[in-house]
Parts: structure tokens; C-alpha cells; sequence
């Protein structure tokens, strides 16, 4: 603030009981700006002065407006150009600027007619008045209450008028007012304790209200609050964490390993991203011995299954793709497991990045995540799974569970969980779970006894519904709103 700006609104509000900033700036010749911004830094000060705040409504003519107010209304020049024996139509509309308007405005009035038969225009009275014209005159010059409201609302929509909105201040004397402007002092310096004149002086009072500066940080995407929460229950109830940094994967691990055929619809190129360079994976990459047997029980059947009985082809199983899903892990940690020197029962999760080829929509994007558990053990059967899937879902406080039977190629049973969801008031699907395919497993040597369960969901789906988000982009992609990345607090799921 300039102390003489502020001094010279202190010393004429001292001579006057109250005044507005508007009208101080025009007696002081400054912008109504600066007054403002002496004014809050008066203000800081104590209560030297009292402010109010008010709201100025004014009226200006828009550029067409100005127009009108100074040749006439579009419908007076209509009038005006037509000749006593009359004038074509087509003729009258070349001569006169914004003559669609005009003349329907002229034609609303009853200014004048026009005979369809000869297409010429006439008058039909002798003299108008310029109402339009006159009214944005008394505007221009300050004079709006002689103008009805609703012809200036008319006028408005019609684009010749703008309203505009002015926020002003009126200034009153405060408890403290005095003329002269005494800034305290924010600090207590060496030299003032030195020479004493700390004594003399005005130290502006401490505000231990005052909020400090946040530190600079970075944020939490919504997508790592919530996985951190699912990791932590999977930590909780005793699971360990698979390798998941594997993003390009081959068919075999992907596909082949699953017992998933080589004609299924999801290894077509609409449905899974594949590489073009490395396009294939060295097959000597892959186990021999167990190569053979998912040859076999793929073509010839085994373990007590006929198979699918057609010619499996380990090209189809070279080829390199994005993995469609996390069960790819799974498939190597239960091979790995398989050929521990003894088997010990295990529980894993993984929760990363899978790729498929989907069309892009609010529910559905080509990279998402998914959450795996899988649970290894003897004799375990359809009621352990679903009793670790309730106790899962109820660490995240879902405690409302429904099962449907489906089909997976490589889980046998297997079922869709759905949850009831009370924002929405109806049950939603949010995963799929079954017990893995004795010829999944046997192939990898897992002993004959020992059964599988797992169950996956989604990442993005539980986060949405935890942010109150209908649209996926929203949370991934260029359309993210950072803000609410940075307002949003530690994630925890509703217990």
C-alpha cells in the first residue's frame, strides 16, 4: 500500500461520515483498484475503519447498441426506408444492416405490410416513435430507472444491453480511526533491543490461530490409497506377495499353463494385445518336461479328462503378449511351488497391471488392475473358498454376499461374487472366484490331493465406488482432477 494513498483516504473520510470506494476514486483520480487495495491494507491495521461491502448494478450498451443509439433501431430504419409508393422486398432487405431483424420487429409492430401478390412492402402509418432508440439513450446516460425492467431485459436478450455487476465498499471511521497511518511492527530485531527503541514502538499482535505453511509433498493417487488398504488385509491374513513385474508375458504362461484352448475367443487379437518384436518367446525357455504334458492334456487328455482333442501347437504358445491377467503369475508360483523338495500349503496375492484389448467406455479401459489371491492346500474344497472370500470381503466391510455359478477354463466349480451395494440400492458384481482344474494343476507334479482356490477382482471398480465416481477415465488418464487427488486424505474402506 502506499502510505500517502492510504493517509489521503483516512484524511477525507475524517471530514465525511461514511463514503463509497467508487466515488473515492473519482475524487482522488485513482484506480478503483488501488483504492481497494489501500483499503485492505487499512484495514490490517486495527480497527481504524469499518468496511462494508455493497453490490453496484449498472447497464452498458453493447457495440450494436451504440449503433442503435446513435442511427436508430434496425425496425426504425426498416420504416424509414421505405418510400410512400412502396418498395420490393428483396430491394428493402439489401439496403438496410440487420434487416431480418428489422423488419420483423417493424412487421411485430404493425409499422408495416406486405402484399404477398406484388412482394412490395408498404407503410402503414405515417410517423413512428423510436422507443428502442430512446430508451438506450437514457441508458448511455446513466438515467436507468426511467426505463422499465422489462424493456431492459428485452434489450438484453436481444444483445444491446449488458448488465454489469460492481463491487464496491463503504467506508465508515473505526473504534481506532485516526488520519495518520502508524504500520506496527511484525518483528523484534537485534538493533531495536540494542538501542532500546523497541520501547517506543507498535508490535502488531501474534495470531496463534494462524495456520502454518504446508510443506510441498507429493499426493497419493486414489489408486495406491486403495491398494495399499487391499494389500494390507491380504498381509493380514497371512498371504505373501507374488512377483508381479512381469508385464510381457508368452501364451503359454498365460493361456496354455491355464488349460485355456488355443481356439479361445480371448486369444484373438480383438480381445489381447500382442508384440510384434520379440513376437515369440525361445521355447527352449520353457520346461520341457512340463511343455509336454500341457501338450498333451490340451490334444490327448489326461488325469482323468478327455482334453479338448484338437492339435496343440507350441507356435500359438510362443507368442508374446501384454498378460490379460495376473493368473499368469499364479501359474508359475504353483509350478515353482510344485517343485519345492516338499509342499508346504500357501496362500499368495498379487495386485498389478493386466492389458486387454476393450473398447473404451465410463466402465472399461485397456489397462486396469486386478487383485489375486490364490490358496493352496490339501483337500480343500468350494466351502473353504467361500468362507475366506467372507471373511475377506468383510475386512473390507462388505458383509452382504452372493455367489452364481460360471465358467472358467481353467477353474472347475467356479463363481461370480456379487455384493450388495447400498448407495445404489441393488447387488453388483465385483469378482470371480473357483478352484483350479486338476488339469491345471497335475501337469506342474502339485501332488494329487492338494486342491486350489482363488479369486480376483478389480482395482478401479471398489475405488470408484469409494470416490463416487461414475466414469473410469475420471480416475485414469488425462481426465484425473489432481485436485481431488490432493484434497483427498489417507484412504480407509468403510469398516
Amino acid at each position: 500500500m502506499s502510505v500517502e494513498l492510504g493517509e489521503q483516504i483516512l484524511v477525507y473520510l475524517d471530514k465525511v461520515s461514511e463514503v463509497d470506494t467508487l466515488k473515492l476514486s473519482h475524487i482522488l483520480s485513482e484506480d478503483h483498484q488501488k483504492i481497494v487495495g489501500a483499503v485492505k491494507s487499512l484495514q490490517a491495521l486495527g480497527d481504524v475503519i469499518g468496511v462494508e461491502q455493497q453490490t453496484n448494478k449498472s447497464w452498458e450498451l453493447s457495440s450494436e447498441g451504440k449503433f442503435i443509439s446513435e442511427s436508430g433501431s434496425h425496425e426504425a430504419l426498416i420504416f424509414n426506408a421505405i418510400p410512400q409508393e412502396g418498395i420490393s422486398q428483396a430491394e428493402l432487405m439489401k439496403s438496410v444492416p440487420n434487416s431480418k431483424v428489422g423488419f420483423s420487429k417493424a412487421m411485430s409492430k404493425g409499422w408495416i405490410s406486405l402484399d404477398k401478390c406484388s412482394g412490395k412492402v408498404f407503410k402503414k402509418v405515417e410517423t413512428i416513435t423510436d422507443e428502442v432508440k430512446d430508451h438506450l439513450n437514457l441508458i448511455q446516460n446513466g438515467q436507468y430507472d426511467k426505463v422499465a425492467d422489462n424493456f431492459k431485459l428485452d434489450y438484453k436478450k436481444r444483445k444491446l444491453l449488458q448488465e454489469t455487476i460492481t463491487k464496491t465498499f463503504l467506508l465508515k471511521k473505526g473504534i481506532n480511526f485516526c488520519t495518520s497511518v502508524s504500520k506496527p511492527e511484525t518483528d523484534l530485531t537485534p538493533e531495536m533491543i540494542a538501542t532500546g527503541s523497541w520501547k517506543n514502538k507498535t508490535f502488531k499482535p501474534y495470531n496463534f490461530d494462524a495456520l502454518g505453511v504446508f510443506p510441498a509433498s507429493g499426493h497419493l493417487h486414489p489408486l495406491l490409497k486403495v491398494r495399499t488398504e487391499f494389500r494390507q488385509i491380504f498381509l493380514e491374513m497371512g498371504f505373501s506377495e507374488m512377483p508381479t513385474n512381469n508385464f510381457i508375458e508368452s501364451s503359454f504362461w498365460n493361456f496354455d499353463a491355464l488349460f485355456q484352448p488355443q481356439q479361445h475367443p480371448a486369444r484373438d487379437a480383438h480381445d489381447t494385445f500382442f508384440i510384434s518384436d520379440p513376437s515369440l518367446t525361445d521355447s527352449s525357455k520353457f520346461p520341457p518336461d512340463y511343455l509336454e504334458k500341457v501338450k498333451k492334456v490340451h490334444s490327448k487328455g489326461g488325469y482323468r479328462s478327455q482334453g479338448y482333442q484338437y492339435e496343440w501347437s507350441v507356435k500359438e504358445a510362443q507368442k508374446n503378449l501384454l498378460r490379460t491377467h495376473t493368473t499368469a503369475v499364479s501359474a508359475r508360483m504353483l509350478y515353482k511351488l510344485a517343485h519345492e523338495k516338499q509342499f508346504k500349503p500357501t496362500k499368495y496375492f498379487s495386485i498389478d497391471r493386466v492389458f486387454r484389448n476393450e473398447t473404451l467406455d465410463a466402465t472399461h479401459l485397456a489397462e486396469f488392475h486386478q487383485i489375486e489371491g490364490v490358496v493352496a492346500d490339501y483337500d480343500l474344497t468350494l466351502g473353504d473358498l467361500i468362507g475366506i472370500l467372507y471373511e475377506f470381503f468383510k475386512k473390507l466391510g462388505v458383509t452382504q454376499l452372493k455367489f452364481k455359478p460360471a465358467y472358467n477354463p481353467y477353474t472347475e466349480p467356479s463363481m461370480e461374487i456379487f455384493c450388495y451395494h447400498n448407495g445404489l440400492k441393488k447387488w453388483i458384481e465385483v469378482g470371480n472366484s473357483g478352484v483350479f482344474r486338476p488339469e491345471m494343476l497335475l501337469p506342474m507334479g502339485l501332488p494329487e490331493k492338494v486342491n486350489v482356490i482363488a479369486w480376483g477382482l478389480s482395482l478401479e471398480r471398489p475405488t470408484m465406488i469409494k470416490y463416487g465416481l461414475n466414469n473410469i477415465r475420471e480416475l485414469v488418464g488425462p481426465k484425473v482432477n489432481l485436485q481431488m487427488v490432493h484434497e483427498n486424505g489417507i484412504c480407509r474402506l468403510e469398516k
